[in-house]
């Protein structure tokens, strides 16, 4: 064997480098403590990041519930006129009863059907006291029935669930 290669720990030569690690470990636990600083803080940023997005989701949510509602509302006010249209043709007097009349008469059952099965409901002001709340007065006339009733109802008014949809359009009373 050649004696020149075999090498014992005393022919080792100590390095500087492998006692390091025993002076450096004031300076790994301060790295350490800096590590979990910046964790702790990018973890709230991440908590504040999520708890931003929820509420970001719920008011977009809730936005886009608005528009769907104030679209639906919109749509349900502007089938009133053909409702009225369809009213103002059955009372005409001078319309036979006949086919055309019973299929105009159908049509408005169909609106009313669609109209109630949304939460709309007609008002009824007729012989009540004013309400600018709910009716919209268009004229006045004389009257016995004292000031300020609903004599007649010019177009009719209605609701949505708790909220008014359309005003009604109504004649008031005035004492003589």
């Amino acid at each position: 064997m050649n004696d020149d290669l075999i090498t014992t720990q005393a022919d080792v030569p100590v390095s500087d480098e492998l006692e390091a690690p025993a002076t450096e470990a004031p300076d790994l636990e301060a790295q350490l403590a800096a590590a979990v600083a910046r964790a702790d803080e990018n973890y709230n940023k991440l908590l504040l990041a999520m708890a931003d997005f929820e509420n970001y989701k719920k008011r977009s949510e809730r936005h886009n519930r608005d528009i769907t509602e104030h679209k639906r509302r919109d749509l349900l006010k502007s089938l009133l006129p053909v409702i009225d249209n369809l009213e103002r043709a059955l009372s005409y007097e001078g319309a036979e009863s006949g086919p055309l009349r019973e299929g105009v008469s159908q049509t408005l059952k169909g609106f009313e059907a669609l109209l109630a099965s949304q939460g709309v409901k007609p008002l009824s002001v007729k012989g009540t006291p004013f309400d600018p709340a709910f009716a919209e007065a268009i004229a006045t006339q004389p009257s016995s029935d004292g000031d300020g009733i609903v004599l007649e109802e010019a177009q009719k008014g209605y609701t949505i669930g708790d909220e008014l949809l359309r005003p009604a359009k109504v004649v008031v009373s005035k004492a003589e």
